[in-house]
């Protein structure tokens, strides 16, 4: 039993290994995968922004143009709600594109020698890319506003691999059952429309009531879009939030473990699937 166990902790160990080892074809797939996305059209990457910015757009034009929302602490609401909006567009992304990494790549999943777990981190690669820019266009909008950067702003860092590694469980969970469960793909885009409007993305926590607050603070996805605030907005250190730090890294470690586990076991049967 206990070399059982042992044999399960060394694949662990072995997989970051293996994706060091083979960093080079993960790179080039990711290329890849980026230009089949975004490239291919006539205006390439400007699509990969065009509806973040526009529904950002469109939302501070209704809430501080319209129903003039006043700001938030000593920020703008528009920068405010970009902080919030900005990490959500990952997630999201992320997570469905990664659900259908391994249908959408079948010819790849029938190569013996292809490590299919990196699939799902391809597609999340992928997003990261658009990520890093959009962050960058985010400084970029806080500088002209008149915040500089600072210290708290490396934390971004910190959330941001935090983003990675709880995407990266429920990546392995969805995109190993939507080899044998078609509909995964389209109840993960209902499921992310719950967890917007549930996730205080575009409206503050402090407008509930005490006792709801603590259930909202149960989405791991709040803690993420938090993070980003924390580092941008009210200048927290992640460490402050002690409880609320500890609760997110075992609600993600058991995600990662499990989509992991999950995905190793039905590995073997996704070619005779496919």
């Amino acid at each position: 039993m206990l070399s059982k166990y042992i044999k399960k902790l060394k694949h662990f160990y072995l997989f970051p290994r293996d994706l060091l080892k083979n960093r080079g074809i993960l790179l080039e797939l990711t290329k890849n995968d980026f230009r089949e996305q975004y490239l291919g059209s006539y205006l390439g990457l400007f699509w990969a922004f065009a509806q973040p910015v526009a529904i950002i757009g469109i939302l501070w034009f209704i809430f501080e143009v319209g129903f003039k929302s006043p700001p938030i602490g000593k920020y703008p609401f528009m920068l405010w709600l970009s902080a919030g909006m900005m990490p959500w567009f990952f997630l999201s992304d992320a997570v469905l594109s990664a659900t259908s990494s391994i249908t959408g790549k079948s010819y790849l999943v029938k190569k013996i020698v292809f490590r299919v777990g990196m699939l799902p981190i391809i597609k999340i690669l992928s997003s990261l890319i658009v990520h890093l820019i959009f962050i960058g266009i985010l400084l970029a909008i806080f500088v002209i506003y008149g915040y500089s950067p600072d210290l708290y702003n490396v934390q971004i860092v910190y959330y941001l691999f935090a983003a990675i590694v709880f995407t990266l469980g429920i990546s392995w969970i969805t995109s190993s059952l939507a080899v044998f469960l078609k509909d995964i793909s389209y109840a993960m885009g209902i499921v992310l429309q719950f967890g917007f409007w549930l996730t205080p993305i575009f409206w503050s926590l402090t407008t509930l009531p005490d006792r709801y607050r603590p259930f909202i603070k149960l989405n791991p996805a709040y803690y993420i879009i938090e993070g980003y605030r924390d580092c941008l907005i009210h200048k927290i250190w992640f460490w402050e939030h002690g409880e609320l730090t500890v609760y997110f890294w075992c609600v993600t470690g058991t995600i990662f473990v499990f989509g992991a586990v999950l995905f190793r076991k039905l590995k073997p049967h996704f070619a005779d699937v496919l």
